[in-house]
């Protein structure tokens, strides 16, 4: 699972915006904004997973929480 902390500084890791993720992930923008901001109805765990893919596939790796808390960084390119 991902923070809405950590989906946030994955978009601004690769410069997208949170219409350009909701459309990488074939979800509706006001799931993405739900998501991010923590208001109005829960999200589910698969759709919080499928965001997370979607910016997998951007480039992006989740760094698990390891004392220093959670957090992301880019794939090096090969």
């Amino acid at each position: 699972m991902i923070s809405p902390a950590q989906s946030r500084a994955a978009r601004g890791l690769i410069g997208w915006s949170q219409t350009e993720l909701a459309q990488a992930a074939g979800m509706s923008l006001p799931t993405v904004k739900r998501f991010e901001t923590g208001t109005g109805a829960r999200v589910s765990p698969d759709a919080i997973a499928t965001m997370r893919r979607a910016l997998e596939s951007a480039g992006v790796i989740f760094v698990d929480e390891n004392g220093e808390g959670p957090g992301v960084r880019l794939r090096k390119v090969r």
